[in-house]
Formats: structure tokens, C-alpha cells, sequence
């Protein structure tokens, strides 16, 4: 750099002409999640963080092959969840009166993970009363979705956080993982 008049500094040809160079910083697009699966029967609603990659690219909810949401809720619901189309995994949650959210309606995100949301904008979970007015519990899947625990104990309703189904959340095995979800779902009496 050389001394320009007033004492500022001016960049040398080269300089000037690696910066021309290099790549404009680009902002990752805002993302958005899936929509609810709740109804008027729904008595237990497990709120998600965000949708993963695997998740958005699928269009449905914990489609990576390694989360273990599937798997869990066919232990616990006696249904071999994960062998059906998404369609009827759906259907048959509803007939459990299981309903799938999210904390966050959108946000920025390079990858997967949870500690890389930013500028999120979060769903309205005040409206969940009206969604489903049968509702007995809100489980919270993993610290994410958990950090709006406040708002959702706000709603009446026993509210609680349970370890995350990610494949992320590897410090707990899976019967670790289900003997926790079983115990929050024995709450709302849910079969």
C-alpha cells in the first residue's frame, strides 16, 4: 500500500487487482421448512428444529436414512413405520394422533446441522391450541427445537425435551433414545 493525500492508504496495482479478483461473498438463501402434519385428533405433537438437507430435498420429514425418528416411533407405535411410503407413515402417525412441526419456518443454512441456523424466523406455535384442540403433550426433538420450550409450556399443555433422533446426537444409543421417548409418550396416553 502507498500513502495517499491525507494520510490514507492506497492500495498497490496488485492488490487492487486481487480483490477485483476474488469472489463476492454469497449469502446463503433463506430456506423454508415443511409444512405442519396436525390435525383436530392430534394429541401429541413432536416439534423439530429445521428440516435437514435429505429432509428439504425429500419434501418430508427426518428422511435422512440415519435418523432414528422412524425407527423409534415404529417401536413405540407397533407399526412398521419405516418399511412405508411416506404417505402412510403419515397417515398411520394420525391415526396414532401424532403431529410433526417445526420450531423454525425458515432460516439460512449451509448443510444440516443445528448450530449453523441463522437469521431463523420461527412458526407461530401459539396458533397449536387451535391446530389441535385435543392436545395433551409437545415433544421437543433435541436442544434446538427445546430453546422454544417456554413458549410451549405457555400453550397449557406438559411440554418437554427429549434427545435428539439426528444422526448427530450419537452420545446415545438407540434404546438409550427410546426408553425416553416411551416415558413421554405414556403422558398423553397415546397408542
Amino acid at each position: 500500500m502507498t500513502a495517499a493525500r491525507g494520510g490514507a492508504r492506497r492500495a498497490t496495482a496488485p492488490q487492487a487487482a486481487a480483490r477485483r479478483r476474488a469472489p463476492a461473498p454469497t449469502r446463503t438463501p433463506l430456506r423454508h421448512g415443511l409444512p405442519p402434519v396436525i390435525d383436530r385428533r392430534t394429541r401429541i405433537v413432536v416439534l423439530g428444529s429445521f428440516p435437514g438437507e435429505a429432509s428439504l430435498a425429500a419434501a418430508q420429514y427426518y428422511a435422512h436414512p440415519r435418523n432414528q425418528f422412524w425407527p423409534l416411533l415404529a417401536a413405540l407405535l407397533g407399526d412398521d413405520l419405516a418399511a412405508l411410503p411416506y404417505a402412510a407413515r403419515l397417515a398411520r402417525l394420525a391415526h396414532h394422533r401424532v403431529g410433526l412441526w417445526d420450531v423454525i419456518a425458515a432460516c439460512r443454512r449451509s448443510g444440516s446441522l443445528d448450530s449453523a441456523i441463522r437469521d431463523a424466523v420461527y412458526n407461530d406455535l401459539t396458533g397449536l391450541r387451535a391446530r389441535a384442540p385435543q392436545l395433551r403433550l409437545v415433544l421437543h426433538n433435541g436442544a434446538q427445537s427445546a430453546r422454544l420450550l417456554p413458549h410451549t409450556l405457555a400453550l397449557g399443555v406438559p411440554a418437554l425435551r427429549l434427545p435428539s433422533t439426528s444422526p448427530a446426537n450419537a452420545s446415545w444409543s438407540f434404546e438409550r433414545k427410546l426408553q425416553a421417548w416411551r416415558e413421554a409418550f405414556a403422558l398423553a396416553g397415546v397408542d
